[in-house]
């Protein structure tokens, strides 16, 4: 007795004029691999990406190399092989200037902590004003607040300078937090003015029926499901503030309240004597907090990003 192989017909129907089901694969169908060439391919692909990583990530190793080395052969060794570890760079680094590198460290702080707070409330609240209220101009104060974005900073510093100037802010840390408190930054705004306007609305007019106000709306229902978009603008305002070189040497004169970004310029000497093994000591040093937040707070950002905008 042998097996026949009947042939599928998807034309032909039985008695009850309805077409037979296809036949189901074999389990060795279902197990078969991707073909060669689709995994050539995709080797190739994560070939290139790792080359293009090494690249990319080649300056900050050697500023690592650099920094455990002698200063009279950081510039005659272009590779990231150590023959020798020179650990004093950054205890001589930590203390090379007027004061420890801790002092740089802590102003930094201050101002990155003054900015988040700023901007977590300010931009918060503004965000809400223009996804949920209805006022006058709202559509032209929403496109001149965009247009905000393309405006240099450079622009608007010499009357920034001149209006801190007279109120004696000079040299001290409000000129660089009191602008966050005034949701200057117009690219926080739009982000979470996107993202309120993915959450509906029933639930704020569910909040109205039991009678909540905007202030309870916003404080109990919108701002604990923004906290994707509020990771956001805090990990980019702790990046770009920890960053922020011209501002601080703009406003900043007194040695002891540097920043780390004009504080690792103090290490540059214009007569060519500069500690280059302390300057990137300090550099792997200050590169560190960063490092750390966003380490810490990458899901959160892809999170904030990914989801702004989706209705």
């Amino acid at each position: 007795m042998t097996n026949s192989t009947i042939a599928y017909d998807p034309a032909a129907t039985d008695e009850q004029g309805t077409a037979p089901a296809p036949p189901e694969s074999s389990p060795h169908d279902r197990k078969r691999g991707p073909s060669p060439r689709t995994r050539i391919r995709a080797l190739l692909k994560h070939l290139a990406l790792i080359l293009t990583g090494a690249v990319m990530i080649y300056p900050l190793l050697w500023m690592v190399a650099s920094s455990l080395r002698p200063d009279d052969i950081i510039f005659r060794e272009p590779g990231i092989l150590l023959q020798t570890l020179e650990t004093a760079n950054y205890t001589d680094g930590w203390n090379a200037l007027s004061s420890p590198f801790s002092v740089y460290l802590f102003n930094s702080a201050v101002v990155v902590l003054g900015c988040i707070v700023g901007n977590l409330v300010s931009c918060s609240m503004a965000a809400y004003a223009f996804a949920r209220l209805e006022f006058r101009f709202k559509k032209p104060a929403f496109a001149l607040m965009l247009l905000t974005i393309m405006l240099p900073f450079h622009v608007v510093i010499v009357p920034q300078y001149i209006l801190f100037s007279q109120i004696g802010w000079v040299n001290t840390f409000w000129p660089l937090i009191v602008p966050k408190l005034l949701a200057t930054d117009a690219f926080f705004v739009f982000l979470m003015v996107q993202f309120i306007r993915g959450i509906p609305k029933d639930m704020d007019e569910a909040a109205r029926i039991d009678g909540a106000g905007h202030a309870r709306i916003f404080g109990q229902i919108i701002l604990p499901m923004m906290v994707p978009a509020l990771a956001t603008t805090t990990i980019f305002t702790f990046i770009w503030t920890w960053n922020d070189f011209f501002s601080a040497l703009i406003y900043l004169t007194d040695p002891s309240m540097f920043t780390v970004p004009v504080a690792l310029r103090a290490f540059v000497d214009a007569t060519g004597e500069s500690s280059w093994g302390s300057l990137f000591a300090m550099s792997i040093v200050s590169l560190l907090p960063v490092f750390v937040a966003f380490l810490v707070g990458q899901k959160f950002l892809v999170k904030g990003i990914a989801t702004t905008g989706i209705k």
